[in-house]
């Protein structure tokens, strides 16, 4: 099996975490490499998400690691059994940068999502105009058919919100996301009731920091926790005007937790934050 040039962050993932496994069990790559029958540098592959696996194999070396958290190992199966094409996101593969590719497969899977958004609201709430506005912004400016590719994938990938069981969905905003008039004031006033119309849908919360809140002052990106359909697949996405980052370390899994707790404390309660968005929006 040929190495992969660009693995996918839920690729890189499944490798991640069977190092873990293995680290957590004593072992070194080339007992793993000795199971298989196969070379050191295979193994080192397979954890850089490089080189893909079988469930087959996955299972072989949860038994040979003393690994007996079955629910991990069969979510890392499921992992193995995924193949390029597959999903709707893959269309975008070679017309846009991986990191959109990337949040929409981190999206898809997670069974809770929380976003804290300090200027901007989460692209599965954003309407068409909006991301419009936000990608003809760039800097420097893109290709109108990149612009239009984006908002297309950014618009699809509100497809989670129409299954039959979507994600749980909480969405914390500053309120200076609420007044940034981005795309002008039509574009921004649609925005702000398309979030209020989200907000009733259910599994949706939707909380406000107001400025008035002074404790709170951590807004200096967008963070995403994804959960995982295990905790141990539990995923980070921070991102930024050049591109994201995905974290899964326990310890950084923990920070950003603590700062979501934080910043929920430091919020309206959903009833308050809807009439807080209204009384806004009949502002613009």
């Amino acid at each position: 099996m040929p190495a992969r040039d660009n693995p996918t962050a839920r690729q890189v993932r499944l490798g991640t975490e069977l190092k873990k496994l293995r680290l957590r069990s004593g072992k070194l790559a080339r007992h793993a490499a000795g199971l298989f029958q196969t070379d050191q540098a295979r193994i080192s592959n397979i954890e850089a998400g490089k080189i893909g696996i079988s469930a087959e194999r996955v299972r072989k070396l949860a038994v040979f690691y003393e690994c007996d958290d079955t629910a991990l190992i069969e979510a890392l199966c499921e992992i193995t059994e995924e193949q390029r094409g597959q999903f709707w996101w893959d269309d975008y593969r070679r017309v846009l940068p991986p990191a959109f590719l990337d949040i929409a497969e981190l999206e898809h899977h997670a069974v809770r999502l929380r976003y804290l958004q300090p200027v901007t609201f989460p692209g599965i709430l954003q309407t068409e105009d909006y991301a419009r506005a936000v990608f003809e912004s760039v800097v420097p400016k893109l290709p109108s058919n990149e612009v239009q590719s984006r908002i297309d994938n950014r618009m699809q990938r509100k497809g989670i919100l129409d299954r039959e069981t979507p994600p749980a969905i909480e969405a914390i905003v500053h309120e200076a996301a609420l007044r940034m008039r981005i795309g002008g004031r039509q574009v921004a006033r649609a925005q702000l009731e398309h979030l209020m119309e989200s907000s009733e849908l259910p599994g949706i919360t939707v909380r406000v920091i107001p400025f008035a809140h002074e404790d709170f002052i951590h807004l200096t990106q967008t963070v995403l926790y994804a959960d995982g359909i295990v905790p141990q697949l539990d995923t980070v996405h921070l991102d930024n005007s050049y591109d994201g980052r995905f974290l899964d370390a326990e310890a950084e899994l923990e920070k950003y937790r603590t700062l979501i707790g934080f910043a929920e404390q430091a919020s309206l309660e959903p009833a308050e934050s809807l009439s807080f968005i209204h009384h806004i929006a009949r502002e613009l």
